[in-house]
């Protein structure tokens, strides 16, 4: 990579260090936090950290949150369920009020929230990270009910374990076809990360299995890297097909199992994981902040919409290009967000705004990569901070592969106290 290891710390801790003085004016302020995810559950604990005196409130419907980081290697068989899900009670230990319940709807002019028990919350500021939706339909014979047939898994929960059953009764020599969305969605390089896990999965159990990709795009994040890797690794059993060969997909049968791409072609599969196009979650509509593409512009310096004012959104529903829609955004933003808030309460002005990013894929056990990113914000749009970042180097060694899948490691678990703190 272009930075060296001290350098993307340096860079990552700037995220961190967006709260430089802890802010004691003891406002007494309400802020809502809907989500309890990367973005969410960071919101509340940096608020926490940032004035003590704010009441928080955490709203999250899951008991326990499942992360969608390292629910690929969940399903190659490298982890538990267990290791990936978190609770809330070092966040309740921290002085966060955390609700179990559904944010249902947002009145701005009101600034209230109600919640799926139908109760109605003020609040002073609002935060949201609702992360993504699905555009039903979008895609041909790809509904709701086709996703039970044919699971997406892209929220971790549910889906992921469902998609899990399916390739362990997989008969050995079947086929697993993954369906590649156009355009936005989150975590870039997740796709591929996901058909390195089923194919070690495969290779452990069932070699005689294949993977084929269809792609809508042409080309894909770390794709030198991860197909590098997979030969390596997997030889032929991974194909990927890009949109100019015919990888497009039109439409989906989910009871057949069947993908066809707009040039017709039919590719029967044993296991069908279509990953559907997406929007910003649902709440985010309701409350005006989505724009008339679904997803959501904010000012860069503080997360704040665009469109409504004292609305803070984060993570994978924000337009926040070049950053990608990855958990370690959604943390950075968060970070930046909670620090501005802060601020504007105590009636000073916020920090400037920097963010780092670091998106790792394991391709097999001790075989990791990872593309990074420096960020700073200009004039309400986040700008890519020249020279910083890069891609893991193409034709590394296995030492290196190894640090990076341990560094890979390491992020998931630091990441993971720092926002939930206790499991």
């Amino acid at each position: 990579m272009n930075t060296t290891r001290r350098e993307m710390l340096v860079a990552m801790g700037a995220g961190v260090l967006a709260l430089p003085h802890v802010v004691r004016a003891q406002t007494g302020a309400h802020v809502v936090v809907v989500g309890g995810g990367f973005g969410g559950a960071t919101a509340a604990r940096y608020l926490r950290r940032a004035d003590p005196g704010l009441r928080i409130t955490l709203i999250e419907p899951q008991q326990r949150f499942a992360t969608c980081p390292f629910s690929n290697l969940y399903l190659g068989g490298l982890r538990d369920w267990d290791s990936i899900t978190h609770g809330y009670d070092g966040l309740r230990a921290a002085g966060i009020e955390v609700i179990h319940a559904r944010a249902e709807d947002v009145d701005a002019a009101a600034r209230s929230v109600t919640l799926s028990d139908g109760t109605r919350l003020g609040w002073d500021r609002l935060v949201l990270s609702p992360g993504i939706d699905f555009r039903w339909g979008a895609l041909a014979g790809y509904d709701e009910a086709a996703a039970e047939l044919a699971p997406h898994a892209w929220k971790a929960g549910p889906q992921t374990q469902l998609l899990r059953k399916q390739l362990e009764a997989m008969e050995d020599g079947g086929s697993f076809v993954m369906v590649v969305p156009e355009g936005a969605f989150r975590c870039p390089p997740g796709p591929y990360e996901r058909a390195s896990m089923v194919a070690h999965y495969f290779k452990t159990h069932k070699p005689r299995s294949k993977i084929l990709i269809l792609d809508s795009q042409d080309k894909f994040s770390k794709q030198p890297l991860f197909q590098q890797g997979w030969q390596a690794h997997y030889g032929e059993m991974i194909e990927w097909v890009g949109q100019s060969d015919d990888g497009l997909v039109a439409e989906v049968d989910a009871g057949t199992r069947e993908a066809v791409t707009v040039f017709g072609t039919r590719h029967k599969a044993d296991v069908l994981n279509v990953i559907p196009p997406q929007k910003a979650g649902v709440i985010a509509e309701r409350a005006g902040v989505a724009d008339q593409t679904g997803w959501v512009p904010v000012v860069a310096e503080r997360f704040e919409s665009t469109l409504v004012p004292g609305i803070h959104v984060l993570g994978d529903a924000t337009i926040a290009a070049p950053m990608p829609k990855s958990g370690f955004c959604a943390n950075a933003q968060a970070k930046v967000a909670a620090a501005a808030i802060a601020a504007d309460l105590a009636g000073r002005e916020p920090p400037p705004a920097s963010f780092a990013n670091t998106c790792y894929s394991l391709i097999a056990p001790g075989w990791g990569i990872a593309v990074a990113g420096v960020y700073r914000a200009s004039d309400g749009k986040v700008v890519e901070v020249e020279g910083a970042g890069g891609v893991s180097p193409l034709d590394a060694g296995p030492e290196f592969r190894r640090a990076e899948a341990d560094y890979g490691a390491g992020w998931y678990a630091s990441i993971c106290a720092d926002i939930w703190g206790a499991a």
